[in-house]
């Protein structure tokens, strides 16, 4: 596939983030006399937005649930923002990535300030030319809004070199808004049922599988 700019999703697609969103989410829903002690039964609220998980998977009123998004942020902004780790391979795929001439960016639904924290801590911020998040105001939340907003930040016109990376349904249905090829991570959150049914035109099953892809 011959492309010029890839897009990246974050969580689960360079980062796994499963123990600080986890813990985040089990924090927030404490506050609300609802406990959890698997943490695996949680892994649903990583990719899609906070406010929609919350109403979706635990029936919260749109005011509960953006309340719950503030006391998730409580524990993730201390703690759980580096309760993180890079997969394997990130680091020389991406690597491999620029040096073949490729323009890398991210399309985060999380937070813009995390998203530049996360990837500063870990180091990878050097390989991306603009690192792209939702805003706390909440006008900029959805995956195809902040898709919109890396491509006229960056002045990114040509949407056939362009392609999406992401490990859930929201990546590619966010890139399909704007006719705009998509790549599924099977090693994520998302299962091949879901990818393939959100209708990703490629699927990977490692991030070092992109090398070859691109």
């Amino acid at each position: 596939m011959k492309k010029d700019y890839l897009l990246f999703d974050l969580d689960g697609t360079l980062t796994d983030p499963k123990e600080g969103i986890t813990k985040s989410v089990r924090h927030a829903l404490h506050a609300f006399g609802i406990e959890v002690e698997n943490l695996d039964d949680l892994c649903c609220f990583i990719g899609p937005p906070l406010k929609d998980s919350f109403m979706e998977y635990y029936g919260f009123t749109e005011s509960d649930a953006q309340k719950a998004v503030e006391i998730f942020r409580e524990y993730f902004s201390s703690q759980g923002i580096f309760e993180n780790k890079v997969y394997e391979g990130t680091r020389e795929s991406l690597n491999a990535l620029v040096r073949s001439g490729k323009k890398l960016y991210v399309a985060s639904s999380k937070p813009e300030v995390f998203v530049r924290m996360i990837l500063e801590h870990f180091e990878l911020d050097s390989y991306f030319e603009f690192m792209g998040g939702a805003d706390f105001e909440e006008i900029r939340v959805k995956k195809a809004d902040v898709i919109r907003y890396v491509l006229d930040t960056c002045e990114i016109r040509d949407i056939s070199k362009t392609v999406m990376i992401g490990d859930r349904k929201h990546d590619i249905l966010g890139a399909k808004e704007f006719g705009m090829e998509s790549v599924g991570a099977l090693y994520g959150y998302g299962s091949r049922e879901e990818l393939t049914k959100a209708g990703a035109d490629f699927l990977v099953e490692s991030i070092f599988d992109l090398q070859n892809l691109f």
